[in-house]
Order: C-alpha cells, then sequence, then structure tokens
C-alpha cells in the first residue's frame, strides 16, 4: 500500500472509530449494569489488525480512546479504557498470530480481556479487591458484545479483502 494511501486509511479508521464511539452514547442501553458497552469502534480496530499492521491498528486504538474519553467520558472512565484496550489489543494480537482462533474468537477473547483490564484498574483505584464480584457479569457481557464485533468485523474484513486486495 503506498505511503498516502496507508496515511488516509489509518485516518479513515481513526474517524470512523471515534464516530462509532459517538454513536455507541446514544443508543439508550441500560440493562442495570454499569459500565456494559457493546464495543463498536472495536469493529474497527480488528479490522485495521487483520487489514493493517499491528502499529497502525494500536495507534488507532489508543488515539479513539483519547478522543472519545476526553470528550464522552471522564478521567477515570478514561482510565479504564485505557486499561482494558491495551490489555485486550496485545491478547487479541497474540491470538490473531497464533492462528488458532478466527477472528469471530479473537473478538470475544478481546471483550473478555478488555473486562479483565478494566477490573484490576478499578481495584487498585478504589482500593478494594471486593470489585472482583462484578467480573463474571462483565466477562458475559463482553463475550457477548466480542460476538457482535466479531460477525461484523470478519463480514467488514473479507468484503475489503475482496475488493481492494488489502
Amino acid at each position: 500500500m503506498k505511503k498516502t494511501k496507508k496515511i488516509a486509511v489509518f485516518a479513515l479508521c481513526i474517524a470512523l472509530a471515534f464516530t462509532l464511539s459517538f454513536l455507541e452514547t446514544l443508543i439508550p442501553i441500560n440493562i442495570g449494569v454499569p459500565g456494559v458497552k457493546i464495543g463498536l469502534a472495536n469493529m474497527v480496530v480488528l479490522a485495521a489488525l487483520y487489514l493493517l499492521d499491528k502499529r497502525a491498528a494500536f495507534a488507532i486504538s489508543m488515539i479513539r480512546i483519547l478522543i472519545s474519553g476526553l470528550l464522552f467520558s471522564g478521567a477515570f472512565s478514561l482510565l479504564y479504557s485505557f486499561a482494558g484496550g491495551i490489555l485486550s489489543f496485545f491478547v487479541m494480537l497474540l491470538a490473531m498470530k497464533s492462528k488458532k482462533l478466527s477472528i469471530l474468537g479473537v473478538s470475544v477473547l478481546g471483550g473478555a480481556i478488555h473486562n479483565i483490564g478494566q477490573i484490576i484498574v478499578a481495584a487498585i483505584v478504589l482500593q478494594t479487591p471486593r470489585i472482583v464480584y462484578y467480573l463474571p457479569v462483565l466477562l458475559i457481557s463482553g463475550a457477548l458484545a466480542g460476538i457482535v464485533v466479531g460477525i461484523v468485523s470478519k463480514i467488514v474484513v473479507e468484503r475489503l479483502i475482496k475488493i481492494d486486495k488489502f
């Protein structure tokens, strides 16, 4: 991929991830469990992981978390998002490189691991290990969100490969 095209695709990915983060704030999901989200922007990060290089995918994830955190949430949410985002990214990268999981499996793993990262930070910030009791709920919601993100990402990646020969 030419450098100018790579820069344009990178910028579009950041814009799309940010837009999906914004749209997610408009979806009135209230299942009585704080912190549960679909993670629509993770579709862009997952697709970038498979279509672009790992550095670009990581940068897209971190820039999106920073911009969304500054605009839509507070400092603690930003801290939780960075912890979950960093941990899930590297676990997804390892899972992808192992070639033992499909993109759907990588997504489900990433969704669950994201919540583990958030719980670790929450336990440190709140200075209580009792927050771990909340983990099963978050693992289930993370896995379900990972399924949705993984299915859509798989379709997007397959179509983009056919169209553009990434």
